[in-house]
């Protein structure tokens, strides 16, 4: 089969790109600096997990949100609140129940009896990395909150607006084992998150170190003051992501992907193209253009290549790809339908 490659419709011309300015050397430098920073305090208590290292540095650039999908067990916390430690950000842990209340995330007004008025009490969703764990355990209504706050970046509490810290990454969590008593996130609500991570078990020389790390007290001891950043630090990232090229074939490029995965019968083979449901939204094209830039900042680059865009394409299209039964019962994922349509379209 012969790939269509998407087209623009006709009368409708892109507006002209002109690129950024470009980063001076000296802003290249400090970005690196900061970005070995935050990656040496990572592998100081947490062994292996690159690609979650990864995913949670490209988020923390890019100011987005990640789903991260194991067993119990493999460092997830661990991970999150060393990431915070590293930048001198504040860490909070939600443990997801199903009676647990919108209230107890974003915050409540309590009766203050010595005053005669309510005071308000921010939940822990205020702080600069906020861990939700089993976000799927927890009810449709709490979910909603929390993913209001993710998008909005603000919460209301008895009709104020109280906005979140910047940055705001939130980490949820789900079990893979276990569904019984669980929400599972609908579409809507996993398209939000910019990047799903799987995070897998170690290998046999990672478990090791594990055990090894353990054995020294690694994994509890404080982060060097040397290797610590600052909140300003990460809004500099923030700032200069922005400013990385993305040539127009590139965003052509993202664009052709994104569109492919709405019409895979024109794309790739009839038996693989017959599992997809839906494919990904705008956002999708707006993440790998994203996280392209947060990967040419990590590789010491002001501008993006097609491998910038390829090599967390499964972590930034999984969730957005949206399967059918046909495909739960032949036991196909989403990563075969992205593996395919990747292989088709004209890398520029």
């Amino acid at each position: 089969m012969q790939p269509d490659t998407p087209n623009q419709q006709p009368n409708q011309p892109s507006p002209p790109s002109s690129p950024p300015p470009k980063i001076n050397e000296h802003d290249m430098r400090h970005a690196k600096e900061i970005i070995d920073k935050i990656q040496a305090a990572y592998e100081i208590r947490v062994v292996g997990q690159a690609n979650l290292k990864t995913a949670l540095i490209v988020a923390l650039i890019t100011n987005g949100h990640v789903l991260l999908e194991s067993v119990p067990g493999l460092a997830k916390t661990t991970a999150a609140k060393t990431m915070a430690e590293s930048v001198s950000g504040t860490f909070h842990r939600i443990q997801c129940t199903p009676d647990l209340l919108p209230s107890d995330i974003i915050g409540t007004q309590i009766f203050n009896y010595n005053t005669g008025k309510f005071d308000t009490q921010i939940g822990p969703v205020n702080s600069n990395f906020v861990l939700l764990d089993e976000i799927n355990r927890s009810s449709a209504k709490t979910q909603s909150a929390m993913l209001e706050a993710m998008q909005e970046r603000q919460v209301s509490i008895g009709g104020v607006m109280y906005k979140m810290p910047d940055p705001f990454l939130v980490l949820a969590t789900q079990n893979p084992i276990e569904q019984e008593g669980t929400y599972e996130l609908p579409e809507a609500q996993l398209d939000r998150f910019l990047l799903k991570e799987i995070i897998t078990y170690p290998t046999a020389d990672e478990e090791i170190n594990i055990l090894n790390y353990v054995e020294s007290g690694a994994t509890v001891k404080d982060i060097p003051e040397s290797m610590r950043v600052h909140i300003d630090d990460v809004k500099f990232l923030q700032h200069i992501v922005r400013q990385v090229f993305v040539d127009p074939a590139l965003k052509q490029y993202i664009v052709n992907l994104i569109q492919a995965t709405r019409t895979p019968g024109k794309f790739i083979p009839a038996d693989l193209a017959k599992y997809v449901e839906y494919g990904a939204s705008p956002r999708g094209a707006i993440a790998l253009m994203q996280v392209g830039g947060a990967l040419a900042l990590l590789s010491g680059r002001d501008y993006v290549t097609p491998d910038d865009v390829k090599q967390l394409r499964h972590s930034a299209l999984r969730h957005r790809i949206i399967l059918n039964f046909e495909a739960i019962a032949d036991d196909v994922h989403s990563e075969a339908i992205i593996d395919a349509i990747f292989g088709v379209i004209q890398t520029p």
